[in-house]
């Protein structure tokens, strides 16, 4: 008797061992379990941990609740300046409810993707070329929030969208960048243009100055010759004012005449004198 006892006590045992085995299952720190209950949603969400379900009753889900990175390929559309261009984007998603994204949708990823790239098409139809090479934050916003919209009722929350690159036609970039270099050179000129005029003003108080102290322009004579000298050339070109040729001449002017009266005087008293 006692050794049938003992007999059903393993058997027990061993039945609740293999129960145990079957039921148990372990749910990771960044998933979430949903259990069906003969195809009923059972119950709340599990959480994290070990976690009990009855065998060949119950079914348990697994939903990974981490950020979800899902690259958008690139779709290809026309803008509404009517520029062929090829746009890709990357969008960050995670559930937030674990229960929805399985029983709402039938594959919330992929719906996701296909939303994705329907609203990325819309976009490059709605969009300027400048919007799409300069202003992308702007229309990284509306992509989210199109995205977004239908994902909530799915248990899907979009953190982030970003397009990545646009792709141009090669005539495209050619114009581009002609474009880019005749405003580079506008620029250039316009700053050029803007530096002789701030040097033709300073000029004009240099001049006003030296006018007023002609010993100033000798200064800057000798400034000149300084700076020519230092460059160790051979040949040597030192300007000569204007200005200074008129003050010998004025200087000469007396001088001569009185030279040439007194040479007249002896030449005719002579000549008398003969």
């Amino acid at each position: 008797m006692l050794e049938e006892l003992l007999a059903a006590g393993i058997a027990a045992g061993c039945a609740g061992v293999v129960y145990i085995a079957s039921a148990a299952r372990v749910v990771k720190q960044y998933e979430r379990g949903v259990v069906f209950r003969l195809g009923r949603l059972a119950g709340e969400v599990r959480p994290p941990g070990f976690t009990l379900i009855i065998p060949f009753v119950d079914r348990l889900h697994k939903v990974n609740m981490q950020v979800v990175t899902m690259p958008v390929p690139a779709q290809e559309g026309i803008t509404r300046d009517n520029v062929t261009v090829r746009v890709d984007a990357v969008v960050y998603f995670k559930v937030v409810d674990a229960a929805y994204a399985l029983v709402r949708v039938e594959d919330y990823k992929f719906a996701v993707s296909q939303m994705a790239q329907t609203s990325l098409r819309s976009i490059i139809g709605k969009s300027d070329l400048d919007d799409l090479l300069s202003n992308r934050e702007k229309l990284n916003q509306g992509l989210e929030l199109m995205i977004d919209s239908p994902a909530v009722e799915w248990g899907v929350t979009i953190d982030r969208v970003e397009i990545k690159d646009v792709s141009l036609p090669e005539t495209m970039k050619r114009s581009m960048a002609r474009q880019a270099e005749a405003d580079r050179e506008r620029r250039a000129r316009i700053i050029n243009a803007d530096a002789e005029l701030q040097a033709s003003k300073k000029l004009s108080e240099a001049a006003g100055v030296m006018s007023e102290q002609p010993a100033a322009l000798q200064l800057r004579l000798l400034q000149t010759v300084v700076a020519v000298a230092a460059e160790k050339n051979s040949t040597l070109v030192l300007p000569f004012p204007v200005e200074l040729l008129r003050f010998l001449e004025r200087a000469q002017q007396p001088g001569a005449g009185a030279p040439a009266e007194q040479s007249t005087e002896p030449s005719s008293e002579k000549q008398l004198g003969r």
